[in-house]
This record gives structure tokens, sequence and C-alpha cells, in this order.
């Protein structure tokens, strides 16, 4: 009885998380892409994986080895971490979950108790975790930061980052650099005033913030009238990137508040709507660019900045690539800030175009109104929290793109805490049938390679691979972003669709090789997973995904529409 005890035991401990994830081990996270070590994979936000395993000839091949039942019936829009045998992801709202990626079998979760009234524009989301030494970072919904320990998920400590009652939240993915861990929030449709925030990893005391709304006295507080920075928005609630070489932080910001009425807050409203770059040990600002002076429309700029270095017009350069929600593709210099390109790569009406130095000119016909004003995009925008991808192999960036408009009318709002204030209504197009497309984009200029549509609008994120494959994830609200391997997402069956959602693998010229049907709906990101495969049998590639029915397509057939 004791021997068969003592195997029990051993089998059921047989896979243990990692004891410990340095910091310079994430620095060099390329070195083994068989792991998953932040949100976005690597510091440089660019979301490529040198796994080869997936090709032409085994994408048919791919199978589901196990899934995982998520607890929470949120939006699921985790980005989970891979290393040393174990998965971690979120459970929305404020969940964190340990998987043998093997099996799929839970080592530990974290349940997280919250309070009945809550404030979060919208969804109940989380967007992962992060991981650093021997603890994992969570972010909640009630906006505090928790560290876990790796090994059993229990709570090291607890710090409150803003007060949940008054309309503050946290969504996104932490980033843990050197020995701290980045901290965005949400909140400006509640009329909070933003921050970036900087925590000691082993004790939890904060370091660093660097209000994104300036107070007076600082840089910037001429652009916001009276007392209107005391509610202007700037929220930071999806994860940045990180240079090494210039220890500098680069994060988008959100709207200004309220969302839809200049004229509470006249002036351009930094650092709304902008990049900055942040010294990371000090929370110092370094520079900005804003993509949206003085926003009415509410599209963020809370994007994910992409990392190169490249050839510029003859010159080598440092560039931050950046996808904005507003419609254009933006290149930047990422030591100075300097405005280099930007082009459109949606459609958008509300800039009539970009002066030289990058700077809209603004269509006030798109304004919200009484009559009511049509927009391009609607306030979900262009592009969203869904992360875009790069390839440094086709020396292409991808990203998922909604095509969608508006009509906005204008009405009237006073700050209360915890109340929504925005100043505007939406109502649809009439007779607009909206769509969504993976577009593949030259990095260089902007201009569109290649797209693949779909009759539903894209709401997850993209991931590369170097086989000339693409995963572009599910129609919005129809799947999760499930990528080639072991490790994946999985959804709540309560979001099932009717007609099946699909996960698609396409190759550069647009054309999709393999799709596969779920079973659930939810937003998702993904990461890749390194599994061994051997000629003659079934590959370990695997896609964790609900109810997956792998669906081979023809490799001569053109692009299609799913």
């Amino acid at each position: 009885m004791k021997a068969a005890l003592a195997i029990l035991f051993a089998l059921l401990f047989a896979v243990e998380p990692s004891a410990q994830l340095t910091f310079d081990r994430i620095r060099q996270a390329v070195r083994e892409p068989g792991s998953w070590l932040t949100y976005h994979g690597t510091y440089d936000g660019q979301r490529f994986s040198a796994l080869d395993e997936i090709s032409r000839a085994t994408v048919p091949q791919l199978r589901p080895v196990w899934m995982y039942q998520v607890q929470g019936h949120h939006h699921f829009e985790t980005t989970p971490l891979v290393f040393d045998g174990v998965m971690y992801l979120t459970d929305p709202p404020s969940d964190v979950v340990a998987l043998d990626v093997k099996t799929g079998r839970p080592l530990w979760a974290y349940r997280r108790s919250l309070p009945d009234e809550l404030h979060a524009c919208c969804g109940s989301v989380n967007r992962g975790v992060a991981a650093l030494g021997d603890q994992i970072f969570v972010e909640t919904i009630d906006a505090h930061l928790v560290a876990l320990d790796m090994r059993t998920g229990r709570v090291r400590w607890d710090v409150e980052v803003a007060d949940y009652k008054a309309g503050h939240s946290l969504t996104a993915a932490p980033l843990a650099v050197k020995d701290k861990v980045i901290v965005g929030m949400a909140g400006a449709e509640y009329g909070v005033r933003g921050f970036l925030d900087a925590y000691d990893a082993t004790t939890g005391k904060r370091v660093w913030r660097l209000w994104t709304v300036p107070g007076p006295g600082e840089p910037g507080h001429d652009t916001w009238s009276g007392d209107s920075w005391k509610h202007g928005g700037a929220t930071t609630w999806v994860t940045g990137a990180f240079d090494p070489e210039t220890d500098l932080l680069y994060w988008g910001t959100g709207n200004p508040g309220p969302d839809f009425i200049g004229d509470l807050r006249t002036g351009d409203n930094l650092y709304a709507d902008s990049l900055i770059a942040v010294n990371v040990d000090t929370g110092a600002l370094r520079w900005h660019f804003q993509f949206t002076p003085h926003d009415v429309n509410d599209i963020d700029a809370t994007e994910i900045p992409v990392l190169i270095d490249a050839d510029f017009r003859g010159r080598p350069r440092k560039l931050l690539l950046f996808a904005n929600r507003n419609g254009f593709f933006y290149i930047l210099d990422r030591l100075t800030g300097e405005f280099l390109h930007a082009k459109a790569f949606a459609r958008q009406t509300w800039a009539k175009g970009l002066d030289a130095t990058g700077r809209p000119i603004p269509n006030p016909d798109t304004a919200p109104s009484r009559e009511g004003a049509l927009v391009y995009p609607d306030d979900d925008g262009v592009t969203n929290w869904f992360s875009p991808s790069y390839s440094p192999q086709t020396n292409t960036f991808y990203q998922n793109v909604r095509e969608k408009g508006g009509i906005y009318y204008r009405n009237e709002t006073v700050y209360q805490p915890g109340r929504m204030y925005l100043g505007a209504s939406k109502r649809t197009v009439p007779d607009e049938e909206p769509w969504g497309a993976l577009r593949a984009l030259d990095p260089l200029t902007g201009d569109v390679k290649w797209e693949f549509r779909g009759r539903r609008l894209r709401g997850a994120a993209c991931w590369r691979q170097p086989a000339d494959w693409c995963f572009p994830g599910p129609w919005k609200g129809c799947s999760s972003l499930s990528m080639p391997s072991r490790a994946s997402c999985s959804g709540d069956f309560r979001r099932a669709a009717r007609s099946g959602p699909t996960q698609s693998a396409i190759k550069p010229v647009g054309t999709s090789m393999w799709q596969s049907r779920l079973a659930t709906c939810s937003w998702c990101s993904g990461c890749p997973r390194r599994g061994r495969y051997n000629p003659g049998e079934e590959p370990m590639a695997k896609i964790v995904v609900h109810r997956l029915q792998p669906v081979p397509l023809k490799t001569d057939r053109p692009t299609i529409t799913i």
C-alpha cells in the first residue's frame, strides 16, 4: 500500500512549476522559442516564434491533445505564459491557473473573492500574468496587484493600486522588468486620472508612478482647461514593450475624459491617445508622441508597440511600429520619438489627413452632434487590444482589423465618482454589414501586401512562425486563438456559436491552408510551445481548444471567406 501511494504521489506531482525565472532569461527569451515568457513572448512586442514544426505538409495533422474548461463567464482575452513544462493563464475576471502543459492537469489555482459593485466599462476581463523569480503576478479587476508563489499559487503579497469604487480597474497583463513589475490601469470611461506604475517584485512596494495626465506645474498641464485634468482618462490598459538597450518602456495611452465632449476639456489633452517612452528605473518621461490630440471619437492609442531595427530611407534606425486604433499605421524613431511615416491601413473619416509632423487634420463633421455624426472607425476602432505580430523573416507586419462605422449623438454628462463619463450614444450604420480581415503590411511603408477577409470582425491576436505561417485568431467573440502546440487557450461553453467558429492557418499570400471548428466563443490570445515530432507518428504540435475538429482545406484553393 505504501509503495502504491508513493507511486501515485510521484505521478500527481511529476511536474512542478519552475523555481526561478530570471530577468536575464526573459531578456534573452528569443533563445528559447519553446517558451513564452512575457505577454508578447519577448520584450519587443513582435510575437514571433522560431518554432518550425508546422509546415504545409504537417498543418492538416493538427489534433487536440487536451482541453481545460475555464470557470469564468466573461470574455476570455488571456495570453498564457509557458515555460519549464507549465502554462500559467488567467481565468477572468481575476483568477490564475497553473496547468501541466503535457496533460492540461491543473497544478494549482488562485481564486479571488471580489466585491459586488465593480466598475469595468468593457467586460470583466484579464489578459494574462507576468512571471519573475519564483513569483507569478496578476492584476485584478478590483484594482489590486497580487504576487503568487510560482510553485503553490499561495499569495505572497497583495497591494491596492487604486480605488475600484471610483472606477479604477486592472485588466492588463503586468510586465516584469529587472526587479520591478510594471502595471497599467483602466477606467477612463469613469473619469479616472490615468497613470503607469512600477512595483518592487519582492515586497510589493510602489517604486514610482507616472501620471499620464499632468498635474499643476508639470509639462503638458496647460493642454487641459480648468480642472478637467482631474478626470482626464489617458489610461494604460494594454501591456507595452521594453527595450533593454535603452532601459525604456514604450506604452500606449487611452482616450481623454469625457470620451466624446471636447469643449469640457479644451486643448490637446496630453498625454491621452499617445505613445510614451518611460525610463524603467525612475519612471521619468523621456519622450511622447500624441497620435490623436483632443480626441472626441474615443479612439484610444493603447495598442501594442512593436520594436524593430531596420534601414529606413537609407540609414539604420531603431524603429517603433504602431498600428493605431484610429486607422493609421505609424513609424517612429524609438530613441527620440521622431515621426517618420504614417499611412491609413483601414477606412477612417475622423481625419482629413496628417501633416508633415504626423499631427492629424481633424474632420469636424465626425464629432458627435445632436443630429448624429457618422464616423469611421467606430469607437471600438480599426484595431483594439488584440496584438499584431511581426516576422523578421518575411519582413511583414500582421494585424487583425475591423471595418465598421458608427453614428454618434451628443448628450450631456457630469462627472460623478463610479458613474460613466461619456457624453454620447452610438447607433449602428443602417444596412452596413461590418467585416474584418487579417492584413499583412509592409513595415516600412504601411502598404497592404495582402489581406484575408471574413464576414465577422477579427478580435484576437495574431502570432507568426517562420514556416511562412500566420495564425491570426478567430472572429471576434467566436473562438479562442489557438497556437500550434501543446499550449494555447480555451473558452467557455456558454458562449458556443451556432455556426461553429473557426481558427485558421494562413500562408503569406493570404490563402487559408487549414482551419478548425471550435465550440467556444471567447476572445483570446495564445502562445506557441515546442513539441517533439517524429515522421510517421501523430505530430506533437497540438492545439488546445474545446471540441477541435480539424478541417483540412485544399492547398490550391484561393483566398476564402469564412
